[in-house]
């Protein structure tokens, strides 16, 4: 039995991950390692990823794992400015030490500007990188809020991730 009691006889797992933060001018705007440009970036402890954040809770969340913020806590200095790419390989780590493989990741970012369309291919292809897996298993939505609460206001930026992982070799890497 794995961490969070997460058996190996279960051939696929579920995980959801969400992360938000506020938008503040002067810092950068990071969405899954991608630099953009834009005069507001996530106020944050590490680089802000909102997109990596969520899905590292979704991975970490499909095996039982403890969450991102136990894992590298905000007043932890060793991850100050640092890159999310590096708590995304440690959720694929343990989602492997537990016996299993993604097989696909669903995202859906939330931001008023700026638009992500021109990005999406980039920030797919990023995702599918990182998680050692087809560019065709990970879908990435962008949606606005239609000027409504924080990030339809511009103030904040989200993001939704739901992965499913198969037991070994269900995710047949790249």
């Amino acid at each position: 039995m794995a961490e969070g009691g997460v058996t190996r006889d279960v051939p696929f797992r579920v995980g959801c991950g969400y992360d938000l933060h506020r938008l503040e001018p002067g810092r950068p705007l990071v969405v899954a390692g991608i630099r953009l440009a834009h005069d507001r970036g996530c106020a944050a402890h590490s680089d802000g990823d909102v997109v990596l954040h969520a899905l590292t809770d979704a991975l970490l969340g499909a095996v039982g794992s403890a969450d991102i913020g136990e894992l590298f806590p905000d007043d932890d200095p060793r991850w100050a400015s640092a890159d999310s790419a590096v708590f995304v390989g440690a959720a694929l780590e343990r989602v492997r030490e537990a016996g299993f493989e993604p097989v696909n990741a669903d995202l859906t970012v939330l931001l008023e500007r700026p638009k992500l369309a021109p990005h999406k291919g980039a920030i797919r292809a990023r995702l599918a990188g990182l998680l050692e897996a087809p560019d065709g298993r990970v879908n990435l939505k962008t949606k606005t809020h239609e000027g409504v609460d924080a990030v339809g206001e511009g103030r904040a930026i989200a993001c939704h991730a739901v992965v499913l992982v198969g037991r070994g070799g269900s995710g047949d890497r790249a």
